[in-house]
């Protein structure tokens, strides 16, 4: 079993426990609802290939658990938090979803785990990194069980400083996983004795960072 299946697999077993805490199900049905970039920046990393390996799963665990069919719902959220929010919204309200996956980027985490903690349901966020998912933005409902900007900047930025990397340039994507990273990595620099010379932000998605190279050449 790859890693896709274990991930799907681990999100169909937490769906169960979650459930059955719960004591209710929509229709006497699992439902998932899996939310992901299906064509963007993302689509590689967890866009079709995570769907499919949710379905795989659901056919390792013959489509239901307990006598309870799996049900499987999908949507693109074009990176987009209004999009993502919407598309939650949507389930909740006409499709009676439980459960919430997929969830990349993290500014469409932010805005659709909103929607699912007042609906009372339940989010298994597998991919996004901002740590503000699990800290100011802490919710009962949903689970952030991946790596996320602390982890990344105490680990590798860490490294760096150990190794002679004293002065820092930060050019960060911008929006949330860029802001939350450009926050962790900062607290790390300043306080192993490094230095922040500069900071800038570039649209996202991008593909020209020339100007943005040329300031951090400058300071």
């Amino acid at each position: 079993m790859n890693l896709f299946q274990k991930t799907a697999s681990t999100i169909l077993a937490t769906s169960l426990i979650a459930s059955a805490a719960q004591a209710q199900l929509s229709d006497d049905e699992i439902r998932i609802g899996y939310l992901a970039d299906m064509s963007g920046t993302y689509r590689d990393l967890s866009g079709p290939g995570g769907l499919e390996a949710l379905k795989m799963a659901v056919e390792d665990f013959g489509g239901q658990i307990d006598g309870k069919k799996i049900v499987i719902f999908s949507a693109d959220d074009l990176n987009k938090p209004d999009v993502g929010a919407s598309t939650v919204r949507q389930w909740v309200d006409e499709r009676n979803v439980d459960m919430v996956t997929g969830l990349v980027a993290s500014s469409v985490v932010l805005a659709a785990s909103q929607v699912v903690e007042q609906a009372g349901k339940l989010a298994l966020i597998s991919g996004a990194a901002a740590s503000s998912i699990t800290n100011e933005y802490c919710s009962p409902n949903h689970l952030h069980w991946t790596y996320d900007s602390y982890a990344l900047a105490n680990g590798t930025a860490k490294a760096v400083l150990a190794n002679g990397g004293k002065s820092w340039f930060i050019l960060t994507a911008d929006y949330a996983f860029g802001h939350a990273m450009e926050a962790d990595i900062t607290k790390v620099v300043e306080a192993d004795g490094g230095s922040v010379l500069g900071k800038v932000r570039h649209p996202f998605p991008s593909s020209d960072f020339s100007s943005y190279i040329l300031q951090a050449q400058g300071s």
